[in-house]
């Protein structure tokens, strides 16, 4: 029988009688402790530099904004002290559009959609028609205070049509505005001391260079304020049409080109015959400064009924007669432009005098009977309905035509 070792108990095991074991050594053990150590300060340079970007956006918003802010501020609040106090006149028609577009054109505030949004976020406004009394270079708030009191100056609305003359505009205010005289009207506009921008050197008369439209003059203004008014507003007017560029364009001084508008004023009786008209006498001035041994005159009816009235000629004097009295206005005696506009004209003749129409094209019917329809030229108008409305022909023989079309239907 083998013997066998005796079997002791577990607790009566050494522990230190095991077998020591080097945990170190173990590589499923070892910890690559410098790449954590660079992993960690790659994370610290990255949230450095987020926070860096973010303080970065917001002084840049911060600076933007406070930009704008100061921007804003000094549209509404501008530098410097208010000036002379000016009258502004708020129409029957008037919106805050358009009191706003009026009032930055007058320099009483520095941008219409600023003072529109102003208006706005100050709860509105109601406009009253009539005078308020306000300052250029004022905070919007005082001028939005004013435009909010009722106006303190009565007032009379004035109408004066396109194609008036200063005579008829006279007459017109004396009988709106009793205080008013036309012999008050026509000294201030008459004796030099009142111009406008458009008047060159020499000229004196201010026909043509009045605004037509309606006009709430009040119960404090003389005649020569409302004159004063009106060629500010013809001045206006012509700067927004680009006056002086666009006339050069078109070999003209601003001055010609409202010589130009007021006869197209007074002879085109329907909107689509303006830009036509304004054709015919930009040709007609051509022809003169191309054969000036023969030139072309203008035979403009208009002109010559604007001498005889200012000349004070009978009014029943039959045209074939007037025509052969010669005068400064008789376009059929003389050649070029009359010496100034013969009625105020208003802006769509303005713009067809700086639009005139092109001539028409080699199909058009009135080129079509030429024996070279490429040569053909607006040169003639007369009469062709009751409307008012005007037929062009190129040709003498096709005027003729025309005017004697025009006499057997009655119209001449």
């Amino acid at each position: 029988m083998t013997q066998l070792d005796p079997v002791l108990p577990e607790a009566q095991v050494d522990p230190d009688s095991r077998p020591a074991v080097d945990w170190s050594t173990d590589p499923w053990d070892a910890t690559d402790r410098t790449g954590s150590v660079e992993r960690l300060r790659t994370d610290r340079r990255v949230v450095k530099w987020v926070v860096w970007a973010s303080m970065a956006v917001a002084i840049v918003a911060i600076l933007i904004g406070g930009a704008v802010g100061w921007w804003y501020l000094g549209k509404i609040n501008p530098a410097g002290a208010a000036g002379d106090v000016q009258s502004f006149t708020v129409n029957e028609q008037d919106d805050i559009e358009s009191v706003a577009q009026r009032l930055a054109d007058d320099g009483l505030i520095s941008d219409p959609e600023i003072f529109e949004w102003y208006v706005e976020r100050e709860g509105g406004l109601e406009l009253t028609p009539g005078y308020y009394e306000l300052r250029p270079n004022d905070h919007m708030g005082n001028v939005l205070g004013r435009l909010r009191t009722p106006p303190g100056q009565t007032y009379t609305k004035v109408t004066f049509p396109e194609g008036f003359t200063l005579a008829r505009m006279a007459e017109r205010l004396d009988t709106s505005v009793p205080r008013l005289t036309a012999a008050g009207f026509m000294e201030a506009a008459g004796d030099g001391t009142i111009r406008s921008s458009f008047q060159p050197a020499g000229v004196t008369s201010l026909e043509g260079m009045l605004f037509p439209d309606t006009y709430q003059v009040s119960n404090a203004e003389s005649e020569g304020q409302v004159i004063e008014r009106m060629i500010a507003l013809m001045e206006r007017v012509g700067d927004q049409e680009d006056i002086v560029n666009r006339s050069r364009a078109n070999g003209v001084t601003e001055y010609e080109t409202l010589i130009i508008a007021s006869m197209i004023e007074r002879e085109a009786k329907v909107p689509e015959d303006r830009a036509k008209i304004a054709r015919v006498i930009y040709n007609r001035l051509a022809l003169s400064a191309l054969f000036p041994e023969n030139p072309t005159p203008l035979q403009i009816d208009a002109t010559v009924l604007y001498g005889r009235d200012l000349a004070g000629i009978d009014p029943e004097l039959p045209f074939r007669e007037l025509r052969q009295i010669d005068g400064p206005y008789n376009t059929y005696l003389r050649y070029g432009l009359p010496p100034t506009p013969i009625a105020s004209p208003g802006r769509a003749s303005i713009q067809a005098a700086l639009n005139p129409a092109p001539n028409p094209p080699a199909g058009d019917p009135i080129c079509a009977e030429l024996a070279d329809p490429t040569s053909c030229f607006y040169l003639y108008y007369v009469i062709a309905d009751e409307d008012g409305g005007h037929v062009f022909a190129s040709e003498g023989w096709q005027h003729e035509r025309n005017v004697e079309v025009a006499r057997q239907a009655g119209l001449l």
